[in-house]
C-alpha cells in the first residue's frame, strides 16, 4: 500500500469514528488546514517536474476530495443526530393552560373592514372583489381617465413590463371592480368593493400599498340626494354619533359628473379632533354621479340607468375613529402597536351592539 493510500485510510477511519463535530473539525485542520498534511502534499507539487506532477497530482487531489467529502458527510450526520436528540427532548404538554401565551389580536384594518361590511349589508349592498393585478383598460380607460391624466404616469402607478397587447399594472383603486361588476351583472347594482390598492407614494399619511373601499349604485332614477343620504347614514353608523354633519364640495373626478368631495364636521376636545360637531371640517370621501361614458363603456344605456359612486381609504377611517397618527405603523408589524390598537377575536361588529368596540 502506498503512502497516500495509507494516509487516506487513516484519515477516513478517524473521521468515521469521530464522536463530535469538534472532533471532525480537529481532523479537518490537521489534514486540510494551512499546516495540514494534505496541504503540504499540495504545496509540494510546485517543486516537482512536469512528469512527477502528472503522476502524483491526480492522486493527491483525489485524496483531498475524498477527505473533504468524508468530513462533510460526517458533519451532516452528527448535526442531524444532535437535532434529533434536541427535538426528542423538547416535548410540549398540550394539557397545560395557555395563559402564558400572549393572545393574538385582530388588525385595525381587518376590524374596520368588518365594520364597513356590516353597515353596508344593512343598506342592501353586496361585497364585490376583483384582481389586484389589472389591465390598463379596466383601471383607467373604462373609467374615462384620459391618456394624459397624471395618474397614468410611472411616478404614480406601478406598471409591469410590457408583454402582449394589454399593459398590466397594480391597481391604483378598487374602481375596476365596479367596471367588472357592471359588465358581468345586470342592474340594479348595489356593491361595495374593499381591497388593497397600490400607488407610488410614501410618507406619514401615504404608503405604497393601502386599503380602499368604494361603493357603487346603479338603478333607475338615482340622484345626488340618494348619494348624500347613503353617505350620511354610513358615517353616522361608523362613527356611532348622531351629530355627524356633512359638507359636499364641488370637485373633479374623470369617472363621475358631477363630482363632490365629502367633508365631515369635527369637534376639538382636549386639543384633538374628534369626528362629530362643526368646529371644523375634515375631508373623508370622494364621490359623485357615475359619468355617462363609464355607464356606456359597460354596455348600459345612460338614459335609462343612473348611479352614484364613492370611495375612501380604510386605513384613514381607522385612523380617524381610533386615534392613530401615522399610517406607516399599520404595516410595520410592531407587536406593541398591534397589542395596543388590535381587537380581540370576539369583538365582532354588529349594528345592534354598535359596530365599534374599545380597542
Amino acid at each position: 500500500m502506498s503512502e497516500l493510500q495509507t494516509l487516506q485510510s487513516d484519515l477516513l477511519a478517524r473521521i468515521d469514528g469521530a464522536a463530535s463535530i469538534e472532533a471532525v473539525e480537529a481532523i479537518r485542520v490537521e489534514a486540510l488546514g494551512k499546516q495540514g498534511r494534505i496541504t503540504a502534499l499540495l504545496k509540494s507539487l510546485g517543486g516537482m517536474t512536469p512528469e512527477q506532477r502528472l503522476a502524483e497530482g491526480p492522486a493527491i487531489h483525489a485524496l483531498r476530495e475524498g477527505v473533504t467529502a468524508a468530513i462533510g458527510t460526517r458533519k451532516a450526520a452528527l448535526e442531524r443526530a444532535a437535532l434529533d436528540a434536541k427535538l426528542a427532548a423538547e416535548t410540549l404538554d398540550m394539557t397545560l393552560p395557555a395563559d402564558r401565551t400572549p393572545p393574538g389580536s385582530v388588525h385595525p384594518v381587518s376590524q374596520v373592514l368588518d365594520e364597513l361590511a356590516e353597515i353596508f349589508a344593512d343598506l342592501g349592498f353586496a361585497v364585490a372583489s376583483g384582481p389586484e393585478i389589472e389591465d390598463d383598460w379596466h383601471n383607467f380607460s373604462a373609467l374615462n381617465i384620459p391618456e394624459t391624466h397624471p395618474a397614468r404616469a410611472m411616478h404614480d402607478t406601478f406598471y409591469f413590463p410590457d408583454e402582449g397587447e394589454k399593459r398590466m399594472l397594480l391597481r391604483t383603486h378598487t374602481s375596476p371592480v365596479q367596471i367588472r361588476t357592471m359588465l358581468k351583472d345586470k342592474p340594479p347594482i348595489r356593491i361595495i368593493a374593499p381591497g388593497r390598492v397600490y400607488r407610488s407614494d410614501s410618507d406619514a399619511t401615504h404608503t405604497p400599498m393601502f386599503h380602499q373601499i368604494e361603493g357603487l349604485v346603479i338603478d333607475r332614477g338615482i340622484t345626488l340626494g340618494h348619494l348624500k343620504w347613503t353617505l350620511e347614514t354610513f358615517l353616522k353608523a361608523f362613527f356611532e354619533r348622531d351629530d355627524i354633519v356633512l359638507r359636499l364640495r364641488s370637485s373633479y373626478f374623470p369617472f363621475t359628473e358631477p363630482s363632490v368631495e365629502v367633508d365631515v364636521g369635527y369637534s376639538l376636545i382636549n386639543g384633538k379632533r374628534v369626528i362629530g360637531g362643526s368646529d371644523g371640517w375634515l375631508e373623508v370621501l370622494g364621490s359623485g354621479m357615475v359619468h355617462r361614458k363609464v355607464i356606456e363603456a359597460c354596455g348600459l344605456d345612460p338614459n335609462e340607468w343612473q348611479g352614484f359612486a364613492f370611495g375612501t381609504g380604510v386605513d384613514r377611517l381607522a385612523m380617524l375613529k381610533y386615534g392613530m397618527d401615522d399610517l406607516r405603523a399599520f404595516f410595520d408589524g410592531d407587536l406593541r402597536w398591534l397589542r395596543h390598537y388590535g381587537f380581540a377575536a370576539l369583538d365582532v361588529p354588529t349594528l345592534s351592539g354598535g359596530v365599534g368596540v374599545p380597542a
